[in-house]
């Protein structure tokens, strides 16, 4: 039987059984206990909680008929939200008897702590709850009833597609064979199925007490479900602040399950995971920082925050590093993230205006941002810059390489120099941070985004712009390479075309084959032009977001941008008939 490494164990008995509990961390820290779902046993949280050791106490205990705790005698009726929620007191009184507890419960774990946060005899005994992949079913059984009386196409198929993410709760109330699939070949072949479709990492879990586990654990299933989904108690309120984690690739629960949540539980807050339905595998990293913050703001008497707006949710907490950060379209990505609760890494090749930008990024809302100079061509540079946000911010969650320069003139007007400058800024730029952040991303195994800022001109062929149009070419195929190899990894990669954008790449560019003079002009000409269309960088940025969020592979944003990608996909010949006019100068 494996056990959890450094962790004290004691025996907690109540109500004929015998509970298994393990503590980690200092006991004068605030008490978080774990609870763990169906058909795990406590150490599908050994991720979690050595991550939250450092801060806490952490407990976490095996359900009883799990793990290395015994099973009541007999199983039936000996698995019912009462007999849980007497475990539970007893598991609290014995770690935290002076202080009350932070819960957090993952599936079924979830399912039991919704009970215990909104019966009366346990307020006072719990300071906060977070919950994952598992709702009250005295909730789910009201949110059933409103749909049953109030029938609506919308509602109808909202009970219609939750039955069918709910297949196996049927199966598990059949006699016997649920018993006989886990101590047989279900049993050897799970850990297997949880590594090929939820991507699950091996190690401590599962353990050798699954088929037991998983066989006692289907009585959770007969002993309350049918009972609570018909009968919910009228007044399940929960009497401590909530926070809501929804992981959105949850291959068995909806998220429209929660959407009366603020009637049950006021005092709550919503975050949402692009991830499947074992997270306390698959994303610890993120569970434990906003554990983590959730914890410590309650213990601090302040009120938690609700995220606000369509993406603050997704992106609250998470380590966001944007190259050309100092303006433009990176400047607004990095304001947007920030708004949206984001930790912010602004980078560029001025000191002042990242500097800058990580300023009004903490203002607007980003509750940690840093200000790195560096040249994105600069290999050596790139690498010392990945070392070091990894070992002082941790590993970036989204890479956002916006940093480029822009290169206009014929093909016999650019010089071999142009062409290294443009494709050293414009592409090895990408390829360094993808190289370098994505394969952090990738060796930490869980999961992330990639953005790569391309361009209309990936895909629009012009005799002005070969140089530039090559370089964005490049990162838009990049890109798709990228998506391609990564998404087994679930880090997704997104190329981004803007189209004309208000920026000042416009006066920075550069134009081959005249002098100085005619340059500045061509520049002054070509700025005021793109501020006459005046399409924001701040569009660009909300695309961004919504493109991470949706997990999108290629984003055309203006208006010309989305036509010119319709034209190369159905039209290429008038698309090459535009590129042989010659542009005004």
């Amino acid at each position: 039987m494996t056990t959890l490494k450094g962790a004290r164990e004691r025996r907690v008995r109540t109500g004929g059984v015998e509970l298994c509990v393990a503590e980690l961390g200092d006991p004068a820290q605030p008490t978080v206990v774990l609870v763990h779902g169906y058909p795990d046993s406590k150490e599908v949280w050994s991720e979690v909680a050595v991550r939250l050791a450092d801060r806490f106490h952490v407990v976490l205990y095996d359900v009883r008929g799990h793990g290395r705790s015994t099973a009541p005698k007999p199983l039936r009726g000996g698995f019912t939200l009462a007999k849980l929620t007497d475990d539970f007191l007893a598991v609290v009184d014995a770690v935290s008897p002076d202080r009350p507890v932070h819960l957090v419960g993952h599936d079924w774990g979830s399912v039991q702590s919704w009970e215990f946060v909104t019966v009366k005899r346990t307020e006072g005994r719990i300071a906060s709850f977070t919950s994952m992949s598992g709702p009250s079913l005295d909730h789910f059984g009201h949110w059933i009833n409103a749909r049953v009386k109030r029938p609506t196409p919308r509602r109808v198929g909202q009970l219609l597609g939750q039955g069918a993410k709910s297949w196996y709760v049927y199966l598990l109330h059949t006699p016997a064979l649920p018993e006989l699939a886990w101590r047989g070949p279900l049993g050897k072949r799970w850990p297997k199925i949880l590594e090929r479709i939820e991507k699950v990492p091996g190690g401590d879990y599962p353990t050798s007490s699954l088929p037991t586990d998983a066989a006692n654990g289907a009585w959770l299933y007969r002993d309350n479900v049918r009972s609570r989904l018909l009968r919910p108690r009228p007044d399940p309120y929960a009497h401590a602040p909530v926070q809501l984690i929804t992981p959105l690739g949850d291959a068995f629960l909806s998220e429209k399950l929660y959407d009366e949540l603020e009637r049950w539980a006021p005092q709550s807050t919503r975050r949402t995971l692009p991830a499947k339905h074992w997270v306390p595998r698959t994303r610890p990293d993120q569970l434990a920082a906003w554990i983590d913050e959730f914890v410590t703001g309650v213990e601090g008497g302040r009120p938690e925050a609700k995220p606000s707006g369509r993406h603050s949710a997704r992106f609250s907490g998470r380590l966001v590093l944007v190259t050309g950060a100092g303006s433009g379209i990176g400047r607004a990505t990095a304001f947007a993230f920030a708004e949206a609760g984001a930790r912010v890494v602004a980078v560029d090749r001025d000191a002042e205006s990242a500097a800058r930008t990580a300023e009004l990024s903490r203002l607007l809302g980003a509750p940690k941002a840093w200000a790195q100079t560096v040249d994105v061509s600069d290999e050596q540079a790139m690498e010392k810059l990945a070392e070091k946000v990894a070992d002082e911010y941790g590993v970036v969650d989204v890479l956002v390489n916006n940093a480029g320069i822009g290169l206009s003139g014929s093909f016999f007007t650019t010089t071999p120099d142009d062409w290294r400058k443009v494709l050293d800024v414009n592409l090895w730029g990408v390829i360094h941070g993808c190289r370098l952040f994505g394969g952090q991303m990738a060796e930490r195994g869980q999961g992330g985004h990639i953005v790569n800022i391309a361009s209309a001109a990936a895909y629009q062929p012009s005799k002005a712009l070969p140089a530039y149009s090559t370089s964005k070419a490049a990162v838009l195929m990049l890109s798709e390479c990228l998506r391609a190899e990564l998404a087994g990894q679930d880090i997704g990669v997104t190329a981004i075309c803007p189209g004309f954008v208000n920026t000042n790449i416009t006066s920075t560019a550069r134009f081959t084959g005249v002098d100085a003079q005619e340059e500045r002009r061509r520049q002054k000409r070509t700025a005021r032009l793109y501020g006459m269309r005046n399409y924001p960088p701040e569009k660009v940025a909300e695309a961004i977001l919504r493109a991470v969020t949706r997990n999108e592979a290629v984003v055309p944003v203006t208006p010309e941008a989305r036509g010119a990608h319709l034209m190369s996909r159905f039209m290429p010949g008038a698309l090459r008939a535009i590129a042989r006019v010659e542009p005004r100068v």
